[in-house]
């Protein structure tokens, strides 16, 4: 069963676990489950997802339960009224304070995206990233002595496919457990040091105007078990979000 964080006769918002695609794609003939399906069984409606997080990224998704309150949440995210709050662990010692303005390229699926014109211009991309936290593994990698992770806090001013995890790989920092723009020494280290395999990368909050009462809504998630244990690991026990 699916954690729901908020839900209204408009709007119902969920804790998507990690692993779990959104809605059903060309790129996922061989899935059973699926996050819109789930809830929709759950709470016996249809419900109309407003964006999508990556099938490894955990965290805060928002559906609608009409058409016309999804226009206008649709639109909330295009004008960028919406405010999205991710956290993510990286490589190494990531400075207090980096704002990322470095457009990106849009990333076509071979399949869903086979239409697509491979020429448009790479689109304005604009990430601002906070170190939360530094801590080290005090165990040799490659040609460093010590293994080096950095909780981030990361606020996304634009929206493009894989901004967050495009933009700390161009920094050089890149994320946790990501296949595509990753370590590929950090992450088995890290899954043999931690126990499980996963892109660690956290949609922790919503925040934006309720599209019919006005009101502002504010909708958060809490961090879950596996990255609690490596908070306690590397000795973060009072991070507060």
């Amino acid at each position: 069963m699916l954690t729901i964080l908020y839900q209204d006769e408009y709007l119902v918002a969920i804790d998507k676990p990690a692993g779990l695609f959104v809605h059903r794609s060309f790129l996922d003939r061989h899935e059973r489950y699926f996050a819109l399906q789930l809830l929709r069984d759950q709470i016996g409606q249809y419900v109309y997802p407003i964006h999508r997080l990556d099938k490894p990224t955990s965290g805060v998704l928002l559906f609608a339960l009409d058409q016309e309150v999804a226009r206008a949440l649709n639109d909330k995210f295009i004008t960028r009224d919406i405010e999205k709050t991710y956290y993510a662990l990286v490589r190494g010692f990531l400075a207090e304070e980096v704002r990322v303005d470095y457009p990106l390229k849009e990333k076509l699926d071979k399949i869903g995206d086979k239409y697509a014109s491979e020429d448009k211009p790479a689109q304005a991309a604009i990430t601002q990233f906070t170190t939360i936290a530094q801590g080290a593994i005090n165990k040799p990698l490659g040609r460093y002595d010590t293994v080096r992770y950095s909780l981030v806090k990361a606020s996304p001013e634009t929206g493009r496919r894989h901004q967050i995890r495009r933009h700390l790989a161009h920094l050089r920092f890149p994320i946790i457990g990501d296949v595509n723009y990753g370590d590929n020494k950090q992450n088995p280290f890290f899954a043999e040091e931690f126990g499980y395999r996963r892109l660690m990368l956290f949609a922790q909050k919503l925040a934006f105007e309720h599209p019919v009462t006005k009101k502002p809504l504010v909708i958060e998630a809490t961090f879950d078990q596996q990255w609690l244990s490596v908070f306690e690991k590397l000795g973060w026990q009072d991070i507060k979000v």
